[in-house]
């Protein structure tokens, strides 16, 4: 049976995702994130190389690769573990202190 939860209140550091400021662990090429179906291609943010070549940033956690996509913020727990959350939940979930 289900049992109802709330979110257990901790702090977190935070920060929205910016290009160009090293803030992703790597880079996968938009074909393969395309072609392999790994998240819905809506919104996942795409960076054209000078080469031609798009690529979409990703962080890791214990869960795997996680694209960001336009307007996330990047959390930090306690732990260390990074997270991703889109700015429409973020603003419901957490706020600043």
């Amino acid at each position: 049976m289900k049992q109802k939860y709330t979110r257990t209140t901790f702090e977190v550091e935070a920060e929205k995702y910016e290009i160009g400021k090293g803030m992703e662990d790597g880079y996968e090429a938009w074909t393969k994130v395309i072609t392999n179906g790994w998240v819905s291609a809506q919104g996942v943010v795409q960076i054209t190389r000078e080469d031609g070549s798009v690529v979409c940033p990703f962080i890791r956690n214990r869960r795997g690769i996680i694209f960001l996509h336009e307007g996330d913020y990047i959390i930090y727990d306690v732990g260390g573990e990074r997270h991703c959350c889109g700015e429409d939940k973020f603003n419901k979930r957490y706020r600043p202190i």
